[in-house]
């Protein structure tokens, strides 16, 4: 889920920009302090949106740096639980299938990337033994996150394409169409036999 979060904290600008105005300088610094940080609690900043406020400066003895008082806003991206993400297939293995989210990466464990028994091909894909159905890298899809584990640098997600309305793009569309055909059909059947029993009545 996306997130607008207002922080505030001190930000340690580096002498290398004491050049600039304060707040471009403090601008500046968040924007590489915040270049690919993840905080469990923050979720994974996405952006730098806005300095707000700039405080006084202080120098602390033995540290080159300025220390501001600021506070900004970010926009930030924290994992939840049954959350629908939306991503291409950026890595195939023998195990599953990497999503990229653009924000981060989630894994797809092979017994959930469909309803099918599923099996590693030569041509680095993931086929379904009776649909056919094939994933392989560039695929667009639309999963649900089922795990999050907070062990390391960033999150490991877990991820499934095993419940209606979820799996690869052109999936979702001939389950759309193949659901659409029953129905139509299914309402044809009762329509008849409607029919059927008017017609027999005397």
């Amino acid at each position: 889920m996306f997130y607008l979060t207002e922080v505030e904290d001190h930000v340690r600008v580096e002498p290398k920009l004491f050049g600039l105005p304060t707040i471009e300088a403090v601008d500046q610094q968040l924007r590489e302090t915040y270049a690919d940080y993840y905080n469990r609690d923050l979720g994974k900043v996405v952006s730098v949106i806005e300095v707000l406020e700039v405080g006084e400066g202080v120098i602390i003895p033995g540290d080159g740096a300025a220390y501001y008082s600021s506070k900004f806003k970010l926009l930030v991206w924290k994992p939840e639980l049954q959350e629908l993400i939306y991503g291409s297939i950026a890595e195939i293995t023998s195990f599953g299938a990497f999503i990229d989210m653009s924000v981060m990466r989630g894994m797809i464990h092979i017994s959930q990337t469909m309803n099918d028994f599923v099996s590693f091909s030569k041509s680095n894909s993931l086929l379904g033994k009776a649909s056919k159905r094939s994933l392989k890298a560039g695929d667009l899809c639309i999963a649900r996150i089922v795990a999050i584990s907070h062990k390391g640098d960033e999150p490991k997600l877990g991820l499934t394409m095993r419940q209606p309305g979820l799996g690869k793009i052109e999936w979702i569309q001939e389950d759309k169409i193949h659901k659409q055909k029953e129905e139509a059909k299914l309402a044809k059947a009762e329509e008849k036999a409607v029919k059927g029993k008017s017609g027999g009545k005397k």
